[in-house]
């Protein structure tokens, strides 16, 4: 096996630049949906908000539309939410109390790179523009 060297990831990067800058609108929303399935984030989110489980609870996470609402506004929206895919929520701070499930977003940098989850978090946040 190969050495990391950090000039392979940036080629393997520009790489796949063309193809996305190249995509269609529905190109790029089912290779993130992909992605998003790929990476274990559908088990807890789902794009269109939903309706309390069988069992009478919230949803376990918000859905990528309600977050997208909820940071519209916010120009740094894409950096803190990057963050929190990468090193979970603060139990502390959770704002969708009662909207949501009791559990807090897990880290999850061992499943998705930095570049996949600034991918993720750019594309659901404009799922309502």
């Amino acid at each position: 096996m190969h050495p990391f060297r950090p000039a392979t990831l940036s080629a393997l990067l520009l790489a796949t630049i063309p193809f996305m800058a190249q995509a269609t609108p529905a190109e790029n929303d089912a290779a993130m949906r992909q992605l998003a399935t790929d990476k274990g984030c559908m088990a807890c989110h789902s794009i269109d908000p939903k309706p309390p489980r069988a069992d009478g609870l919230p949803p376990i996470a918000p859905s990528w539309r309600e977050v997208a609402l909820k940071y519209r506004d916010d120009p740094v929206a894409y950096r803190k939410l990057t963050d929190t895919v990468m090193t979970g929520a603060d139990p502390k701070a959770r704002h969708w109390v009662g909207k949501t499930g009791a559990a807090t977003m897990p880290p999850n940098a061992a499943t998705i790179s930095a570049e996949e989850a600034r991918m993720l978090v750019n594309w659901l946040l404009v799922l309502v523009r």
